[in-house]
């Protein structure tokens, strides 16, 4: 017998588990603007999701309903979200078009950013932020310094 892993096979150490007013709406935009993969569903008795699992490239995304009764709720009921979700893919430009169309909100253009990334970042229908990248150039740590310091004056 095999022992158990302490992380399962294709999780890893650290997994976002968002909370959703309309998880399994959500669960059909993240298949539309990121070409997710769904991996698990299980609703509860009244219909709402307890958990489900996508996937994203390589990275599994965690998600559920509302439970407002259990002090589960999303950032539309939050008023907002602190949390910016990093996602890279092979082409900036083409994800976020695809997710403005899907129906993300653009809340930074895509342009080439001086860290070396391609870079934008969006809103989605359920209040998660994204921020989408594609590393276009390497960029040493001297050069990011003096770059931050032109773009970001004060810092």
């Amino acid at each position: 017998m095999n022992p158990v892993q302490p992380i399962q096979p294709g999780m890893h150490t650290i997994t976002a588990h968002l909370v959703c007013k309309g998880a399994s709406e959500a669960i059909t935009f993240y298949i539309k603007a990121f070409g997710a993969v769904e991996l698990a569903r299980l609703p509860g008795p009244d219909g709402r999701l307890m958990h489900a699992m996508i996937k994203i490239g390589d990275s599994p995304l965690m998600l559920f309903d509302e439970y407002p009764e259990h002090g589960c709720v999303g950032p539309q009921a939050l008023k907002g979200s602190p949390v910016i979700l990093h996602l890279y893919v092979e082409n900036a430009d083409a994800t976020v078009a695809q997710a403005v169309q899907a129906g993300a909100k653009l809340t930074l253009p895509v342009a080439d950013m001086f860290w070396g990334d391609r870079y934008g970042q969006l809103e989605d229908p359920f209040g998660h932020h994204w921020s989408v990248a594609t590393h276009v150039r390497d960029v040493s740590p001297e050069e990011i310094a003096a770059a931050a310091g032109k773009a970001c004056p004060g810092t």
